[in-house]
């Protein structure tokens, strides 16, 4: 499985480089994301701009890798997937919020969830 790391200050930009997320990639995805250690402590992106194909079992893989970050309590969003794959991703799991088109607003959504936690984390 070919990917590219890139690690910012708060944010880890994981980008595939694969056409296709099938049944057999998909647990190798999440084993090759899950084993990325600065995102137990760091925002995702996941930039899917070379994907053009992905079964149900890539799609399950794509929102694992997306909320094992919430379950952390830190943030992801999904950027560069074509429209086809964005309403079957959509459709699949609805409560995947953070699915836009480019990695700015990616990086802009994940750093405004990170603002809105450090702000009600001071005002507890």
């Amino acid at each position: 499985m070919q990917f590219k790391i890139d690690t910012k200050e708060k944010i880890v930009l994981l980008r595939l480089e694969e056409e296709t997320l099938d049944a057999k990639m998909s647990d190798t995805f999440v084993s090759s994301a899950a084993a990325i250690s600065e995102l137990e402590e760091k925002n995702l992106i996941l930039d899917l701009r070379s994907l053009q194909s992905a079964d149900d079992a890539g799609l399950k893989a794509i929102f694992t890798v997306y909320m094992r970050q919430y379950d952390r309590g830190l943030s992801a969003a999904v950027t560069g997937l074509n429209s086809t794959l964005t309403q079957n991703l959509s459709a699949a799991y609805p409560e995947m919020l953070n699915i836009v088109p480019t990695e700015s607003e990616a990086t802009d959504m994940v750093m405004m969830e990170d603002l809105e936690r450090e702000l009600n984390l001071d005002d507890e």
